[in-house]
């Protein structure tokens, strides 16, 4: 006779709504599931074990009498589109915590090393005007329109590895860790930065385009140079309401394009489409960004003309997110970016000084092979 085991049939549908994207098919590994979270039907204590790993939630958390809250350890700017703010995923968590970890294992590497702080952590205000706050980060990067190559691939590339010279820790992924089966969301996240003196982390959801990708860094960054943490969405429709949040917004999209560029470069008489792509081009941000851009320079006769306009263009960049395939890659290539490539010298730096054991390095960087550790090693110049 099968034994069933008694579960809140509340905690399964939280589990269910806890796994995000990777819930979506729970339905289909488990027939049962609707009868499970009616309360007419329980499973059997191995069906808990795996829709606990399919959901990404520890066993035990299933016994307990009510669902736990699991509060985001920074702040969350979200808008969602006005659709209101889910509970994070376990996705998301994991990412969260996971780049936290990487950020304390850092901090006391760079202490150690007799690193100086980070100058540029905490040193803006919303009390800057936003035109010198991004006049300042602008150089700051090395950023200038003409300073962005030719492509927003290029463009990302170069934003990156000078927000790191200027001491950002900089991770951009598409998955958690370095597990492909685990797909970050673009619509529940674009990115967060943890503030710290000695280890700003700047974290892009790489599942997003590269011109989506371009604004969310800098908007990070902007937080990194107020000092303060976040967890955004970057809804361009939607005006912050968080006095820090809508500054970066403002300093970000100042940084990358302009206002009095706009101004110059625009012509309110020419047709919408033939206005959007090229300036896109220009400016090497989404087109969803010229768009606000436009807003904001007097384009749009109204408020709907320009909400029309934005969602219009929204359908057709999610469109495009819908058609990339997997986030795969050389995996030299992809994985000092996504544990910022200052991170992994750091490391490869500790292990082969022995200050670190490589058990524990090939844990931070993402792989369980000696061999791979020297060829990223080779990759990174450092063998």
């Amino acid at each position: 006779m099968t034994a069933h085991v008694e579960v809140n049939p509340e905690l399964l549908a939280w589990a269910r709504g806890r796994a995000g994207s990777g819930g979506r098919h729970l339905e289909r590994r488990f027939p049962n599931l609707w009868e499970w979270e009616s309360g007419s039907r329980s499973p059997t204590f191995k069906q808990l074990e795996a829709f606990a790993r399919a959901t990404r939630t520890p066993v035990g958390y299933l016994f307990l009498d009510e669902p736990p809250d699991e509060k985001l350890p920074v702040p969350d700017y979200r808008t969602m589109r006005r659709e209101g703010v889910r509970r994070p995923s376990a996705d998301l968590l994991d990412t969260i915590y996971l780049c936290q970890q990487r950020q304390d294992w850092f901090r006391e590497f760079a202490q150690l090393a007799g690193e100086s702080p980070v100058g540029m952590v905490g040193s803006l205000s919303t009390a800057t005007p936003v035109v010198e706050a991004a006049a300042q980060v602008r150089s700051a990067l090395r950023f200038a329109v003409d300073e962005r190559g030719q492509s927003w691939t290029e463009a990302l590339r170069l934003l990156v590895d000078r927000a790191e010279d200027v001491g950002a820790l900089v991770m951009v992924s598409g998955v958690v860790g370095s597990n492909t089966h685990r797909k970050l969301d673009p619509h529940e996240f674009r990115g967060f930065a943890l503030a710290d003196s000695m280890a700003p982390v700047a974290f892009v959801n790489g599942a997003d385009t590269k011109a989506a990708q371009l604004f969310t860094l800098v908007h990070e960054l902007a937080h990194l140079w107020l000092g303060a943490p976040a967890l955004d969405d970057a809804d361009l429709t939607a005006a912050p309401t968080a006095t820090e949040d809508r500054w970066c917004d403002e300093v970000a999209a100042e940084v990358l394009v302009p206002l009095r560029e706009v101004e110059e470069q625009c012509d309110k008489n020419m047709p919408l489409e033939e206005e959007l792509e090229p300036l896109a081009q220009r400016f090497k941000v989404s087109t969803l960004v010229i768009l606000r851009r436009l807003h904001d320079v007097g384009y749009f006769p109204d408020e709907e003309s320009f909400r029309s306009a934005y969602e219009h263009e929204l359908q057709h960049v999610l469109g495009i997110l819908g058609e990339r395939g997997g986030t795969g890659g050389n995996f030299y290539s992809t994985q000092p970016l996504r544990v910022s490539k200052r991170f992994a010298r750091a490391v490869v730096t500790s292990a082969l000084e022995g200050q670190t054991l490589y058990r524990d390095a090939f844990q931070m960087l993402g792989f369980k092979r000696m061999a791979t550790f020297n060829q990223l090693a080779v990759r990174l110049g450092m063998a």
